[in-house]
């Protein structure tokens, strides 16, 4: 009967909503919000800097607890989940907190601003036995999910290398903030790369076997404007007049560049994979930004930098072809406009029912992310360079 009992009690548990609390009132932390109410999660609480701007998010939003104190709300709430949607500059002490706490963490990337402090959360969070979820979710993509398909199938033979390649074009007076700047948890390797490696692995294989890479600079400075909220409207508040003298400048010091090159294990492959990840945050692109896979027998090209697709396969007919996406697995995409938005709730699903004990498939967690931030540091030295001008 106690055992009985205890199984009852556990669950009726599992059975109520999960509560969650969220840190951050921007973009991030309203698309986190939205996500976890959407896998049936009760949203208990929303924590921001600015008091006026977390009372008025809370109210847009209906959530019933708003405040400025990360410490008070964990008491005030006692949340089961922290959603942290914060830049990564600000991650640190409030995961900390939050999982010696008792929480589960949901957190967005990149998880922290070096690899020595996200190592840190991660074995604080494994050594306290809460779940984290790390959201570098583009891998959720559609195209990218029939593309692991695909592969796993041997539709393309052994894999043997693969490209990321990206050019955003962004402006370059986009005013300055904490993506300009490396303590914040900035850079395009943080928010770019992240990604970019998440749909690598998982369609390749999720070992990461070597690295090497360089990033560069070519931004330099970037206006300073008050105002400045949603990362999303940042652009709107570009200074019509950029030689005003009265007008400020913040120096940018993180990479609006990459080039990196990495090997990967595969279970499909006899040799490790290839991967080439070029990114231009600052440069236009002249033909589609894509992903393409390469194997023994054919090839997988997906339009778009994160895999929106379509998707198209070279075969033995020696000819490209589109593919449709397979209805299952748009079935089981979430209902949700938005690339982000639909990435942030199938985790937030995933992450959701492994915490009430249902089988998941495989997600990110804080191992992902303190790699990810350890593989950053490495290619943030520059040092793979050879001098050959003596060979000159």
């Amino acid at each position: 009967m106690d055992k009985k009992r205890e199984t009852d009690k556990k669950s009726l548990k599992m059975e109520r909503k999960l509560k969650v609390l969220i840190s951050g009132t921007g973009f991030a932390g309203q698309g986190h919000a939205d996500a976890f109410r959407a896998v049936g999660a009760e949203v208990v609480g929303i924590v921001g800097r600015t008091p006026n701007v977390v009372v008025d998010v809370a109210k847009k939003m209906e959530i019933p607890y708003s405040g400025t104190d990360w410490q008070k709300a964990l008491e005030d709430c006692k949340p089961d989940i922290v959603s942290i949607a914060t830049p990564g500059g600000a991650h640190y002490d409030t995961i900390t907190q939050a999982i010696e706490f008792g929480c589960h963490v949901y957190s967005d990337k990149p998880l922290t601003v070096d690899g020595k402090s996200a190592l840190e959360l991660y074995d604080l969070a494994k050594s306290k036995n809460v779940k984290t979820a790390f959201a570098s979710s583009f891998r959720y993509m559609p195209c990218v999910i029939h593309a692991k398909r695909l592969v796993e199938s041997g539709v393309i033979g052994e894999p043997v290398e693969a490209e990321f390649i990206s050019h955003f074009n962004l402006e370059r007076d986009i005013p300055f903030g904490w993506s300009h700047r490396k303590e914040d948890g900035g850079g395009r390797l943080n928010n770019n790369f992240t990604h970019m490696m998440s749909i690598a692995t998982s369609v390749i294989g999720e070992k990461i076997l070597s690295i090497i890479g360089e990033v560069r600079d070519d931004l330099g400075k970037a206006p300073i404007v008050e105002g400045v909220h949603n990362f999303k409207t940042r652009r709107e508040h570009i200074p019509k007049d950029l030689n005003d003298p009265s007008l400020k400048w913040g120096e940018s010091n993180v990479e609006w560049s990459y080039t990196v090159m990495a090997q990967l294990e595969s279970k499909m492959a006899t040799k490790p994979v290839s991967v080439l990840f070029k990114h231009g945050g600052l440069n236009p692109k002249f033909h589609e930004n894509h992903i393409v896979f390469y194997g023994t027998k054919g090839a997988i090209f997906i339009e778009g930098h994160y895999g929106m697709g379509p998707l198209h396969i070279w075969d033995e007919n020696k000819t490209w072809k589109e593919l449709p996406l397979p209805q299952d697995i748009v079935d089981d995409q979430p209902k949700v406009k938005g690339d982000t938005e639909r990435n942030w709730q199938y985790l937030a699903r995933e992450f959701v029912k492994d915490i009430k004990g249902e089988k998941v498939d495989y997600y990110q967690s804080f191992k992902e992310g303190s790699l990810y931030q350890q593989l950053i540091d490495l290619i943030r030295k520059n040092d793979n360079w050879t001098d050959v001008r003596h060979l000159q």
